[in-house]
């Protein structure tokens, strides 16, 4: 039975993200404390006894959610997964789970990504947006249609799953895009809590700058093939998935295809390795007939979870 594991991005942050994991498996201390090293503070003071705010600055979003489900996956025994893939920031800890990318150079490689892209939105207006009960095709095609109109570049950032995309693009034009959607009978367009515009030509700067720091940091072969956001495609090259990773950082994430493909090339179980059900609830709607599940019911945790209760 070929098993998955699935990494989310970010927004799944939570206060006290990761104090069992350090508490109760030696493994996860020593990559925790590894990390406080290279980044030369504590994160885990942050990630363990921070405020919901702190956890949302940007020096410690990003590396928070990277350690959180990458050591989350790296420190259980159970389970040795076919395939790996990561929602925008979670592709890193797909990479490093699959080989193809050590955990401290994965560790930088978000870290940097973390500081780049927020100096980049620091320089445009910009904003994201949730529109929910549409087809792809059609909001592709308003889209194209409201930003000639209104003259405001609007853009896909993410295929969450069918009915249910990201779009970003200038703060008037996603506004704009999110009425108009409303208006015509969308489930949901509301304009989200995020600010910048990721997976957009917005951020070709930022492309270019984490481009060169991606393109001089060692990759492996990985052992196990890892579906990008770029293409929703398996990759076991090295040059293609560098390449691809530079990609993702202005082109939309394809979660949508990367579930279809993954099902496709004959995945039967999908666990969600972070703190929330985000994944689950998208993948359980594509493959109805499939087991999906958070990774704490394999049992590595169950017995820790019996354990702490």
């Amino acid at each position: 039975m070929k098993q998955a594991f699935i990494f989310p991005g970010q927004g799944c942050q939570k206060e006290g993200m990761g104090k069992d994991l350090y508490a109760h498996f030696p493994q996860a201390k020593d990559l925790f404390e590894l990390a406080n090293e290279k980044l030369g503070r504590r994160i885990t003071d942050v990630m363990f006894h921070g405020s919901e705010l702190e956890l949302m600055e940007t020096k410690n979003t990003q590396p928070a959610v990277y350690l959180y489900c990458t050591i989350l996956a790296l420190v259980q025994k159970d389970i040795v997964p076919a395939a790996v893939a990561g929602h925008s920031l979670g592709e890193f800890s797909a990479l490093v789970v699959s080989g193809a990318l050590s955990f401290e150079d994965g560790l930088n490689l978000v870290l940097n990504r973390a500081l780049i892209a927020q100096k980049v939105c620091e320089k445009f207006d910009t904003a994201m947006g949730a529109v929910i009960g549409f087809p792809d095709e059609y909001i592709e095609k308003r889209l194209q249609e409201i930003s000639h109109e209104s003259g405001e570049p609007i853009y896909f950032a993410n295929y969450n799953g069918p009915g249910q995309v990201v779009i970003t693009g200038s703060k008037q034009g996603v506004k704009s895009a999110c009425k108009i959607f409303k208006d015509e009978g969308a489930k949901r367009a509301v304009i989200l809590p995020i600010g910048g515009s990721f997976h957009s030509p917005y951020m070709e700067e930022a492309r270019i700058e984490l481009g060169e720091i991606i393109a001089a940091t060692p990759f492996k072969t990985p052992h196990i093939p890892i579906y990008q956001c770029v293409d929703g495609k398996p990759h076991t090259d090295v040059e293609e998935i560098q390449n691809n990773l530079i990609l993702h950082i202005t082109h939309p994430v394809r979660w949508t295809d990367m579930i279809r493909t993954m099902q496709k090339d004959g995945v039967e179980e999908y666990y969600e390795v972070g703190t929330d059900d985000t994944l689950q609830k998208i993948t359980v709607r594509m493959c109805p007939n499939q087991k999906v599940s958070p990774i704490c019911e394999i049992p590595t945790y169950k017995g820790l979870i019996n354990q702490l209760n």
